[in-house]
């Protein structure tokens, strides 16, 4: 592995070729179609910009990690991709070069942007990334299986008391009691655990200083993810679950018709599509807990960055602004299935779109109800408790207020440090 990352750092540093172009080197992380896409979007760019810039697209894995260690040692990319959970920790190890200023004279601003996208990128009322791909969650259901169950395929659940009521009526067992197929999991595919709370009114902190992992909202979400447990058997629903393949397969617990509905986000349709053809499927906004709450959803999104000691930062910024240019992101979020961060469309690119639903998934990013991962440097901490929480809550070995306190206790003390070392550097004035 150092060698791996003594390779990368070699490929770090851009120069200037022959021709008289400048030459930058552009660290990304997809792979496979996603990949392709972004070459293709480097593509367009090296041929609008030919003799003048020229980007070299290196594929990175493990990029949050790599990234750090090249910013570390002094010779990073000149521009590189990573994800929104990175830019808080980042920031505020001075890991990034602001990018305010060069917003400011671009005439770039929030008003060009779907505000959750933005937001992801701002830290401490500075700009320190712009979005690249967007996604939002929302609930898909096999509509084959609702017709089986007697159920309407074209109607999804419109509250979680009618998933919960859904989901009785899609699960079976066989003779010898054994659960062989089951409406819902809130554990599968266990990718936002940590989110829960928010369809049952809840929030993480206060934005500022205070952990509220055990507000009275969260303990009831966590009170729920309990009932399936005891519901269908802890036990029952691990042998039941060993039968699932893996995500990129046939096997998937949703394509292979094991699980009828599930949580997933904007890129399912593309998994559906590979390995899954023909399926009958739909999606829509994941139901609440909470009358008058509706058009829930969690909204990420990979970013692109200049990293401190980017040795083009002006070529780096040009980059960027060609990638989030209508042009440029549209190349990128096309081939990768995905909407467009940006507030401006253009018709064809909603026209020829093969996603059936992708008008949904944008529309809830500009829901008032989208949440956005909590900005704190210690999130990934707190993202690892929850996760422990929510396992030690739907296996039996902790009662949702008790296992919620323990996270609340140990994140504020983690929240607390981390505030007084920002304090002591000059970053934290409050």
């Amino acid at each position: 592995m150092a060698c791996a990352i003594l390779v990368l750092l070699a490929a770090g540093c851009g120069e200037a070729k022959k021709d008289g172009a400048v030459k930058i080197v552009y660290w990304e992380k997809w792979t496979k179609f996603e990949g392709q896409a972004c070459k293709d979007m480097v593509a367009a760019f090296n041929a609008k910009y030919k003799g003048r810039i020229e980007v070299e697209h290196v594929t990175v894995s493990q990029i949050e990690r790599k990234l750090l260690v090249a910013i570390a040692g002094g010779d990073p990319p000149d521009v590189a991709g990573s994800y929104a959970f990175c830019v808080c920790p980042y920031a505020d190890r001075n890991a990034l070069e602001p990018l305010d200023e060069r917003l400011k004279a671009a005439g770039i601003s929030r008003d060009d942007y779907v505000p959750a996208y933005w937001d992801l990128c701002e830290h401490r009322g500075q700009m320190w990334a712009l979005p690249t791909t967007p996604a939002t969650v929302a609930l898909h259901w096999n509509k084959r299986l609702f017709r089986e169950a007697g159920l309407d395929p074209e109607r999804p659940p419109k509250t979680i008391a009618e998933l919960d009521q859904f989901a009785e009526k899609l699960t079976k067992r066989d003779a010898q009691g054994n659960l062989t197929q089951v409406g819902f999991l809130p554990q599968e595919p266990g990718w936002w655990n940590w989110s829960w709370p928010y369809w049952f009114g809840g929030r993480l902190w206060d934005g500022q200083a205070t952990i509220t992992a055990d507000a009275p909202e969260n303990i009831r979400a966590f009170e729920w993810i309990q009932s399936y447990s005891k519901k269908y058997g802890v036990d029952d629903i691990r042998r039941f679950a060993s039968g699932f393949g893996n995500f990129s397969s046939p096997q998937n617990a949703f394509l292979s018709g094991k699980v009828a509905m599930q949580i997933q986000g904007v890129w399912m349709h593309n998994f559906i599509d590979m390995y899954a053809p023909g399926m009958e499927w739909g999606a829509a906004p994941f139901p609440s807990a909470v009358p008058g709450l509706e058009n829930v959803s969690t909204a990420d999104a990979d970013v692109i960055v200049i990293p401190r000691g980017s040795r083009h930062p002006e070529a780096a910024w040009e980059f960027i602004k060609f990638a989030n240019s209508q042009e440029g992101m549209e190349i990128l979020c096309m081939g990768q299935r995905k909407f467009s961060p940006l507030k401006r469309v253009s018709p064809g690119f909603w026209e020829k779109h093969p996603h059936p639903y992708i008008k949904l998934f944008r529309d809830l990013a500009e829901s008032p109800n989208v949440v956005t991962l909590p900005q704190m440097g210690v999130w990934r901490e707190y993202h690892r408790e929850l996760n422990n929480a929510f396992d030690q809550v739907r296996l039996g070995s902790a009662e949702p207020k008790d296992a919620l306190a323990a996270v609340r206790e140990r994140i504020q003390n983690s929240l607390d440090r981390e505030r007084r070392r920002l304090q002591a550097r000059g970053i934290l004035t409050d």
